[in-house]
């Protein structure tokens, strides 16, 4: 998903934008994790990156969009671009 947010709304409050947001998030990091994986793969991994514009984004780790969202707030962002890819990975054996 790479996608550019409104964080502005004529007919609800930023908090409220913030909140819808988080939703959509969040129901596409569950629709990615419910695909089949392969057979040598254990879990889905997701690459992620938020910022003002595709240009500005910075990676982050995907339990850290809600924080750059609520920074986007409090910094009187306009909007917020979001991108999350998801790969397939493998854990490391513990020793």
């Amino acid at each position: 998903m790479k996608k550019v947010f409104p964080l502005i709304s004529e007919r609800h409050k930023p908090a409220r934008v913030a909140e819808q947001v988080k939703g959509d998030v969040r129901k596409y990091l569950k629709r990615e994790r419910k695909k089949k994986l392969a057979e040598e793969f254990d879990y889905w991994d997701f690459d992620c990156r938020t910022g003002k514009s595709a240009n500005e984004a910075v990676s982050c780790h995907e339990k850290e969009i809600g924080k750059a969202l609520d920074a986007a707030l409090t910094g009187n962002w306009t909007e917020i671009y979001i991108e999350i890819l998801s790969k397939q990975a493998k854990r490391g054996k513990e020793e």
